[in-house]
């Protein structure tokens, strides 16, 4: 075990023994008489006829008694040491230590064992910090007067007071600390390490079973259906942040507490125990990030999901294995933020390469087009991210070679100078955005109705602002961003009603009040018949899925030709009466707001799907 102390040579293989008057060596070897024969009838005490007793119950005493019999003896042993070393009591001294050091491995063992739930890492974790521990467990080298043994490094922090609280853990954590002290000291520390550790890493392994973290290679993750992956990231994702803060975290601190008088043999017990799962743990989010499996944008939140919770972790991964015997743990976890980092990048670069290259028709209505729906509603699931995809794309700049517009390539929160982070992600879902608008625009040319493009173009792009205004897209694009794109909205309507109804408007004379010819009245009116019947007609397909937009165009048509209809209506509808017999108005203006409002409505067979619907193939839920 790296960093055990050894044992001190036996006395009887010194090379020489130094002169000493014949009084001296009188004395002393009746002081070192005394020192042996009192810990010897302790330790022999609990020999084999003793074997049921335990000493470390109750008030402790006789464990204090054998501790310090045990302590003595090695003090004894060292006197010897320097006075006879050819002494027979020496030589007895050597065969008892072993004794004593087998009792207390035993008690050590049970101590460990009897006390699995009450040292389990979760209690340890919540109800033990740092500071806790300084201010709760006995320093047993104070209370008890246990010399450190030469060499040994004191933890960086060790527990300082005296008073001890009832609570079972305290109690075992402070008899643990106690024994551990003591073996150290003797030079025993193999043995005490080698028994700690062979309980603990057992716990470990066992909540990790537990936690249903089981080894998973990149082979095997390739082989497997997305679903069942997806499952196995869900039940990681519960478990890494647990296996942190909780399990790993509470196995240090029972280490420093109970290897509290030597730093070095603390962290060298947790790496034992802890090392390998770890690695482990991380090397599932690793082989997950190299998985092709993933190498779709559908699957990129999966991905954002380990990257993010490693990343939030990480304060915490570094504080726990934080020595350099546990780097491979954390040089798992920064491979797998590498890993994951570059799937990610990878998928953002399909997602515009598929909007690019997206060959898809439009359907009849100018509806939300299927991409847009797909791109924006990735989109917002991303703005869940904000985080994660910043530090993922912060060195992966835009194609600088586009031949899209400059000002996408700047964010205005930049230019603001305020989080740097946060314009990153700006630029990138500006660009996204306007690879979809461009491709949009061109889709919308494919209508053979240019007032049908427009209304295309306005349905798709209300889409976009709704779904950013909505999301956290809203606090990455920006206030301004959302008005310059509504304004765009309104003017693509005011151009699809500029072009859909100026015929029915221009039916009408300029000033319906005016003294006309009764023949040029029943013209009018005719005129306006037909281009009404018409446009009615040719719009009855079109559709506009929000409702609150769907509401205000038909208010705004409204607007534009029911009260020059009415004032016409209503000046010239008796003179055309007395003066023909075939009814020449049609439409009353009540009439006409009834015709107005069968428009721009989804039926059951359109191609469009509902507003705020989400394709099954992009939905996400934000946490496992």
């Amino acid at each position: 075990m790296k960093g055990a102390s050894s044992r001190e040579p036996s006395p009887s293989h010194h090379p020489s023994t130094p002169h000493r008057s014949p009084n001296h060596h009188t004395l002393s070897e009746m002081v070192l008489k005394d020192d042996i024969e009192f810990p010897e009838s302790v330790i022999r005490s609990w020999g084999s006829d003793a074997e049921t007793r335990r000493m470390f119950v109750g008030d402790r005493e006789d464990a204090r008694r054998f501790l310090n019999a045990v302590s003595d003896l090695q003090r004894a042993m060292r006197e010897y040491y320097k006075h006879d070393s050819s002494s027979e009591k020496l030589m007895g001294a050597q065969r008892l230590m072993p004794i004593a050091i087998k009792r207390l491995e035993k008690e050590f063992f049970l101590i460990l064992s009897e006390n699995r739930k009450n040292l389990d890492s979760d209690s340890l974790s919540i109800r033990y910090s740092r500071a806790y521990l300084r201010s709760n467990v006995t320093d047993y080298l104070e209370d008890e007067g246990c010399e450190e043994e030469p060499g040994i490094t004191p933890p960086r922090t060790p527990p300082r007071v005296r008073s001890l609280s009832t609570d079972a853990a305290d109690v075992a954590m402070a008899d643990l600390r106690n024994i551990a002290v003591c073996m150290i000291n003797c030079g025993y520390t193999k043995e005490c390490v080698k028994i700690y550790i062979s309980v603990r890493k057992s716990i470990v392994d066992e909540a990790l079973h537990y936690l249903e973290v089981g080894k998973l290679n990149h082979s095997k993750m390739q082989k497997m259906e997305w679903n069942a992956l997806e499952e196995k990231i869900k039940t990681w994702l519960r478990a890494v942040k647990t296996a942190v803060r909780t399990l790993f975290q509470g196995e240090k601190i029972l280490c420093e507490t109970v290897f509290a008088s030597s730093e070095k043999i603390a962290e060298s017990c947790f790496a034992e125990i802890c090392r390998d799962a770890a690695v482990s743990l991380f090397s599932f989010a690793t082989n997950f990030g190299k998985s092709k499996k993933i190498l779709s944008p559908e699957k990129m939140f999966r991905a954002l999901d380990v990257y993010e919770t490693i990343s939030n972790l990480w304060p915490e991964i570094e504080a726990i294995f934080w020595h350099d015997l546990l780097s491979s743990v954390k040089a798992e976890a920064a491979a797998a933020l590498v890993r994951l980092s570059e799937a990610v990048r990878i998928m953002l670069t399909q997602l515009e390469t598929a909007i690019q290259k997206d060959s898809s028709i439009t359907f009849p209505g100018g509806g939300v087009h299927p991409l847009t729906r797909h791109v924006m509603n990735f989109l917002s699931s991303l703005g869940d991210y904000t985080g994660p995809v910043s530090d993922i794309i912060s060195d992966c700049p835009v194609n600088p070679h586009s031949p899209l517009p400059e000002s996408y390539f700047s964010s205005p929160i930049a230019a603001q100078g305020e989080d740097s982070s946060a314009a990153v992600i700006t630029i990138r879902v500006g660009w996204l955005i306007l690879l979809l608008l461009c491709k949009l625009d061109g889709k919308a040319v494919t209508y053979n109705d240019v007032a049908l493009s427009y209304l295309f173009l306005a349905n798709n792009l209300n889409y976009v602002v709704s779904k950013v205004q909505k999301s956290n897209l809203g606090l990455v694009m920006g206030a301004d961003w959302i008005g310059e794109h509504r304004a765009k909205v309104n003017r693509f309507l005011s151009k699809y009603e500029r072009m859909g109804w100026t015929k029915v408007i221009s039916s009408l004379p300029q000033d319906p009040t005016a003294q006309i010819p009764p023949q040029q009245i029943k013209n009018y009116f005719k005129q306006f018949n037909l281009s009404f019947v018409e446009a009615y007609r040719k719009q009855a397909s079109w559709v506009i899925p929000d409702p609150e937009l769907r509401d205000r165009v038909k208010l705004s048509i409204a607007t534009l030709i029911g009260p020059s209809y009415r004032v016409f209506y209503e000046r010239h509808r008796i003179n055309i009466l007395e003066s023909w017999e075939d009814p020449i108005v049609r439409y009353a203006p009540e009439d006409l707001g009834n015709y107005l409002s069968d428009l721009f409505l989804q039926t059951s067979g359109s191609s469009t799907t509902s507003y705020s619907s989400r394709p099954k193939s992009v939905s996400h839920s934000r946490r496992p």
